[in-house]
């Protein structure tokens, strides 16, 4: 029930800034004007307020008065806001902070209504990192500038606290919550309609914290003040409708919630309009209401009207689709493909976004028109990076900000806004379905199935508040079964069964303490799998599309029947285990979509080299010995630092060596890996970088398109594991004096910029798969940055990876495709992986975090030409 209470304070921060605080005017006539435009807007006349908004930033933008302009600009922005149209508001607030800072200076208390409004477009967006520095500044200079008592440092309060909320940090919520109620209510009275806002905002605090029996009295006081004060029919009124009917649904009160769901609707309706997201947000509450009371032919046609506005709510129309369907409501198929359109819709990562791009590159027609597609694309990206940063920047105090850099940034958005626009033309006239391919229409079951090989079966995921839903495809049918485990469920068992997946367990003498659960892995097939074994066991391939917590689970360690003990009493225990791998070849898709993009357009061959591959980097040339080189003794060598700062082994322009080693140990084992695949692929022996050579700088002046392959092995680095490093990046040789060309880390920005057409990429390194910042979804990190740089199929890892483990794995997997091309990636992998585990030279062989690090993220399969519809070969 969280999730959904949290849904419906959503945009109380803007309630409150509506209320007292608005920039001020220098002029008296355009005061009048901006509160005139500001009580409409208040008062929902948004067709009223919209023209004036309008005419008085056009009067202004004749003039040099950049803080009315400001001021004018940030009226508009929230009256374009409150429709439900943020992204008109957003460059509007944008614009009009950097107008005001111009005006006014950047420490001035008037840029703090800005902020906070592009604080809470940024919240509703879910773009919470953004958000967050922008309440907290607009907080720091009104306590800065105003009494403590002052009503803006209120309303910067219940802004930030509703972000707390929003974070369920509830207990930083609710001291700031009673700060800024006890504000309003001495500076505006106790019928303030800030006092209201507060009082439903505490009210909600009380049901999140399962405090039913308190909640009841701020909300339907909250409700009393709006009617009297706002009116009956004012769009706040339908907040506290909405937030009292949730709380009579969690006490089963049914008769007293449907009412008020029902009048919320109706306010919204009339005041907003049907297209506006508060009027979505209310009929996909009515409809979950009608669904958990038992009438969903009523929920029904509200969930579908939801559908029609591409901003339906999984956790609504999911269960509701799904009943219908059993209750012969929809036909099936009917039901299916609305569910799949919802999850497709609802579930897009970065990973599967950078797919797309490259598909989109793909279907260019052409090198030249492909370029172009990619400079957009690039040139896109750049803008978004640069405009964060501007964000970012204001979000600081005036002692540290760069006023000069973030002038040069601006500029240079301006310049790749125009650029863009003249691309844009050449592309309209030259590639017309650019637009179209770009933003991709959801894949149907008819338009899957004939997307599989006769051998494959798709399984694709979708996780809500209370369960789950799994929806299985072959070519000869389809099953879509529902998981009961929510999110926050499956997110604490995928959180258990990857703690017992640490390489250091792997010895006799670790007892059973940590080790890898059998039974949950066996209890998470039952759950994920066995509602849609019958359709998918007998097929030699696994396609998993996951979302949320099961991108970060390696589906192949699932335990397919009940084990004879939990955790064995020997590592040879686990040889026996009925694992997923040993019946199924698994590849993880980023997005159903991303089955089509990966398989639409084959790699031309002409010119086409087979590998380049960088591995063993020096990290310290007085190490380079032959003696020196191996991990100390009896330490279980792995392809990770997270102890120590990089920034750390830094002295001025060199590097402090002797503290570099004591994190980066050498790896000479990728070396033989290296040179044992590049036999196998036939790659010739100055496409292989060892040592010094194995650069950043190599790296970036090699012409990469050429490769049908880039295999990297090394020490890989997470996002929040080493302090210092904000994103994940792979650890190539150290130079003498870093640059930024090269200073060692090839971070997944920098693999981003990468020219890419490679058929595979291998990161034989650890935790490969990871976000790209603490607490990401898995992929979002160097795997979404090579997807994007030009990569069809990735090797990733898991996590830590034991390095002689890494080496023979893959080198095994490359052997089998040199003996057997026609398998596939993800077969080999299968089969190299079955044959270590199967070997009983060691005990250690048996256990799956030595055995189980690497998946396989895109094509797995070998296919052939440019058809969508072949078989695997």
């Amino acid at each position: 029930m969280m999730r959904r209470r949290l849904m419906l304070v959503a945009g109380l921060a803007l309630a409150i800034t509506a209320s007292l605080a608005t920039p001020c005017f220098a002029q008296k006539g355009l005061a009048a004007e901006s509160a005139r435009i500001n009580a409409l807007r208040s008062a929902g006349k948004y067709s009223e307020a919209l023209p004036l908004a309008q005419a008085m930033v056009a009067s202004l933008e004749k003039t040099t008065n950049n803080r009315d302009l400001a001021g004018a600009l940030n009226n508009l922005a929230q009256i374009y806001a409150d429709q439900g149209h943020d992204d008109q508001a957003e460059p509007l607030y944008k614009r009009a902070i950097a107008l005001m800072e111009k005006g006014t200076g950047l420490d001035s208390v008037e840029i703090a209504p800005v902020l906070n409004n592009l604080a809470a477009l940024y919240q509703r967006q879910s773009r919470f990192a953004e958000a967050e520095p922008l309440f907290k500044r607009a907080l720091a200079v009104r306590e800065k500038a105003l009494s403590r008592e002052h009503p803006d440092v209120g309303q910067s309060l219940n802004n930030l606290a509703t972000y707390y909320v929003k974070q369920q940090r509830q207990a930083e919520a609710e001291p700031l919550f009673q700060r800024a109620l006890a504000i309003y209510q001495k500076a505006g009275g106790p019928e303030h309609p800030a006092v209201a806002t507060l009082l439903n905002n505490l009210g909600q605090l009380d049901r999140d914290l399962n405090r039913d029996a308190e909640a009841e009295a701020p909300i339907r006081r909250s409700l009393a003040i709006r009617e009297k004060v706002l009116g009956p029919d004012h769009p706040d009124v339908a907040r506290s409708l909405n937030n009292l009917a949730g709380l009579y649904e969690h006490q089963r009160r049914y008769a007293d919630a449907e009412p008020l769901y029902r009048r919320a609707l109706s306010i919204r309706e009339r005041a907003l309009g049907p297209d506006h997201p508060d009027v979505t947000t209310s009929t996909s509450n009515l409809a979950y209401f009608l669904y958990v009371s038992g009438r969903n032919a009523d929920a029904l046609p509200l969930a579908e009207k939801t559908l029609a506005t591409n901003r339906a709510q999984l956790r609504v129309v999911l269960p509701v689709l799904f009943a219908a369907r059993q209750q012969h409501l929809l036909a099936d198929d009917k039901a299916l493909d609305e569910a799949l359109a919802a999850i497709q819709r609802g579930t897009q990562s970065s990973a599967a976004s950078a797919v797309n791009k490259l598909a989109v590159r793909l279907a260019a027609g052409s090198d030249r028109l492909a370029e172009l597609v990619r400079r957009d694309q690039d040139l896109a990206a750049e803008s978004e990076a640069l405009d964060k940063a501007i964000i970012a920047a204001v979000s600081k105090q005036s002692a540290q900000r760069d006023v000069a850099a973030e002038q040069r940034s601006r500029m240079r958005i301006a310049a790749i806004a125009n650029e863009r626009t003249g691309l844009q033309k050449t592309l309209a006239v030259e590639f017309p379905e650019y637009a179209s391919l770009s933003n991709p229409l959801p894949l149907a079951v008819k338009d899957i199935r004939p997307l599989l090989s006769p051998d494959e079966a798709m399984v694709l995921y979708s996780i809500v508040d209370k369960q789950s839903y799994v929806v299985a495809i072959t070519r000869e049918g389809v099953d879509w079964k529902e998981i009961p485990l929510g999110a926050d469920a499956l997110t604490q068992k995928v959180t258990a069964f990857r703690k017992g997946l640490d390489v250091g367990k792997a010895r006799d003498a670790s007892g059973k303490s940590g080790l890898f659960d059998l039974g949950l892995a066996n209890e998470l097939y039952v759950a994920l799998l066995g509602p849609v074994e019958a359709l998918t066991k007998d097929k030699r391939n696994l396609l998993v599309v996951p979302s949320a917590a099961l991108t970060a689970l390696p589906f192949h360690l699932l335990v397919t029947e009940t084990p004879q003990a939990a955790i064995p009493d020997t590592l040879e225990g686990y040889r026996s285990a009925a694992w997923l791998l040993r019946r199924q070849a698994v590849s993880v898709l980023p997005s159903v979509v991303s089955l089509k993009s990966l398989r639409a357009v084959a790699r031309r061959e002409q010119g086409v080299k087979p590998m380049t591959g960088f591995g063993d980097p020096v990290f310290n040339p007085a190490l380079e010995g032959p003696a020196d080189r191996r991990a100390p003794s009896g330490k279980v060598a792995a392809r990770n630092i997270a102890t120590i700062a990089y920034s750390d082994f830094w002295r001025g322009a060199g590097v402090d060596r002797a503290r570099l080693a004591q994190a980066l140990p050498r790896l000479p084992d990728t070396a033989d890996e290296l040179n044992a695949v590049a036999k196998d692929v036939g790659a010739a022996e100055a496409d292989i970088h060892l040592g010094r050579d194995a650069s950043e700088t190599t790296l970036k002046r090699a012409e990469l398109a050429q490769y049908s392959i880039i295999y990297f092995a090394t020490h890989g680095l997470v996002a929040g594991d080493v302090k210092g490093l904000g994103e994940p990046s792979l650890a190539l040789s150290i130079p003498d004096r870093p640059t930024e060309l090269d200073d060692g880390l090839l971070t997944a920005s920098e693999v981003a910029q990468l020219r890419l057409n490679a058929d595979w990429v291998v990161l034989s390194a650890c935790n490969t798969i990871a976000g790209d910042k603490p607490g990401a979804e898995a992929l979002s990190g160097l795997a979404r940055s090579f997807f994007y740089a030009g990569a069809r199929a990735l090797l990733v890892s898991h996590w830590a990876v034991d390095s002689e483990a890494a080496t023979r794995l893959t080198t095994s997997t490359f052997e089998l495709l040199k003996n057997e091309p026609k398998i596939g990636r993800a077969e080999a992998l299968r089969r190299a992986m079955l044959t270590y585990v199967d070997d009983t030279s060691s005990p250690r062989n048996a256990y799956p975090a030595m055995w189980g690090p690497f998946a396989l993220i895109g094509q797995g399969e070998v296919r052939l030409g440019r058809s969508c519809d072949c078989a695997s070969q």
